[in-house]
């Protein structure tokens, strides 16, 4: 399993973002939903590496979170609640959100597991991800929401929506690396899939 410990960076600053961040991450299915665990984190266990990665790109997208990843075992039965959960998943992502506390690293998502490796290489591509989502201008992600990954023609229907050409479009998603995001999301997701398979 995949735990997140999905911490924020500057609550004082920023104020509550735990509300906003829940609301985002809804859609994505989780073994234990994602919720607040304490005051300004949200934690969640998924079942699948590119549920994990699609959690914490959308945490890197706004620049307010620190993201661990945990992979290991978490204790079953699970509870109802995910502050009830326990386990060494739990263990390594809190590991990995507080290396990122007491660092300074530009694109703050670590991975933290039994192969340490493998842990470093996921969380290289990871960062190199979050990296190009997080530098998108509002103008690119006001295009690039609306548009759904792997899905032909959709550039037109986009345009006519915003009122701006299919030129615009084409350089918003090619500006923002939108296709070179997601033909390197499977990297990532396979990387952190192989630290569970190999024991």
């Amino acid at each position: 399993m995949f735990t997140l410990t999905i911490n924020q960076t500057d609550s004082r600053r920023d104020g509550d973002c735990v509300p906003q961040l829940l609301k985002d991450l809804r859609h994505i299915p989780a073994r234990l939903d994602f919720d607040r665990s304490v005051e300004d984190e949200v934690q969640g266990i998924v079942d699948l590496p590119q549920q994990a990665v699609e959690a914490a790109m959308i945490a890197l997208r706004t620049g307010s979170w620190y993201v661990g990843i945990g992979v290991g075992p978490v204790n079953e039965p699970l509870p109802n609640q995910i502050k009830d959960a326990s386990g060494h998943g739990l263990i390594y992502a809190r590991r990995a959100v507080d290396r990122l506390r007491n660092g300074k690293d530009r694109t703050p998502v670590a991975v933290e597991g039994p192969l340490p490796d493998l842990a470093a290489e996921s969380e290289a591509v990871l960062r190199l991800l979050g990296h190009i989502v997080h530098d998108r201008s509002p103008a690119e992600w006001r295009v690039l929401d609306l548009l759904t990954p792997g899905v032909r023609g959709q550039q037109k229907a986009v345009a006519e929506e915003l009122g701006i050409t299919t030129q615009a479009v084409s350089k918003a998603v090619a500006r923002a690396q939108w296709n070179e995001e997601h033909a390197a999301r499977p990297a990532a997701a396979r990387l952190l899939g192989l630290i569970l398979e190999v024991r």
